[in-house]
């Protein structure tokens, strides 16, 4: 995607806000541009949108937004809105269903800390864990709506058992898509100990995911917050026209607990994470022109999960 093109999809984009009149703050609609472009250009394939509103108001104004920008460039036609349980986010169609792909063959390292004891300890092998081993069914669920020759328009076959323990059942809950871009997957959490912290870590592509089950949601949030944290961030600068300028952004960001961190300096898991977010960087040159990690650290908190 080249530079005229991004300057294109984003009119589209702030002309569409305008038409829905979603008076979105600042911080919040340069946030947006940057989570629209990253689905767009393969950084990302799920962002969370934890800003703009609350809902249901957030889930309409997002639906109309999607349905509008669609109707003006194909740049935003494999974007659609999905929402799990209070979570609402955007995704890419075809970039989700290659996520999934390289997650379930293992393609891109992932590192689990276990919150239900103190102190964390890290896991190597989710199938070390019966949480882990949950999180592996609802993956395999996902490469059932999200097959490598594009999503099921209207009917998402959710495979689920008492346990998700068969993403293959033949046990059938048929979600229906309230409009071409909504999908809400909600009922596939449904009957797990899987929390929406360990599934977000995973769908929102974080090298390192939180695991802790419903049983231990308040052994998770006091192990976590009484430990320092290093907080990292991946930081990409749009290539724009010259008279737009450009300045880093914030593409994700991510904690993992100060004593199981080396800062990312020699650790394995942070330059492979690296490694692979500039390899994506690379295929999309012309829409950024530079990705960076920066390291900070946090001192114990509150930690609301």
């Amino acid at each position: 995607m080249e530079v005229a093109e991004l300057d294109e999809a984003l009119k589209v984009l702030d002309s569409s806000l305008s038409l829905i009149k979603w008076r979105l703050k600042s911080q919040s609609r340069r946030r947006l541009e940057i989570d629209i472009l990253a689905l767009c250009t393969g950084m990302r394939p799920v962002v969370m949108i934890d800003y703009g509103g609350k809902m249901p108001e957030l889930q309409e104004r997002l639906c109309a937004l999607i349905k509008l920008i669609q109707k003006q460039s194909p740049i935003f036609e494999h974007l659609k809105v999905m929402v799990i349980e209070d979570m609402i986010y955007l995704i890419h169609v075809k970039g989700l269903s290659e996520y999934v792909r390289s997650s379930l063959s293992l393609e891109v390292p992932l590192l689990f800390v276990d919150l239900e004891h103190d102190p964390p300890k890290m896991i190597t092998q989710a199938e070390n864990s019966p949480v882990g081993m949950q999180l592996i069914s609802i993956q395999k669920f996902f490469s059932t709506l999200f097959p490598q020759d594009g999503i099921k328009d209207d009917l998402l076959p959710c495979h689920r058992t008492e346990s998700m323990g068969d993403a293959t059942s033949s046990t059938h809950e048929l979600v229906t898509s309230q409009s071409s871009e909504f999908i809400d997957l909600s009922s596939c959490m449904h009957d797990t100990l899987v929390t929406v912290p360990t599934l977000n870590g995973w769908l929102l592509g974080y090298p390192v995911v939180y695991l802790f089950s419903t049983e231990h949601i308040a052994d998770a949030i006091y192990n976590l917050s009484t430990k320092s944290l290093r907080i990292y961030k991946i930081l990409v600068c749009r290539n724009a026209a010259p008279s737009k300028g450009s300045q880093l952004e914030e593409l994700l960001s991510f904690s993992v607990p100060y004593d199981l961190s080396m800062g990312g300096s020699k650790e394995q898991w942070a330059e492979a994470f690296l490694a692979h977010m500039q390899e994506k960087w690379e295929r999309c040159r012309p829409a950024w022109s530079s990705l960076q990690m920066e390291v900070s650290e946090c001192y114990p908190q509150a930690i609301v999960l």
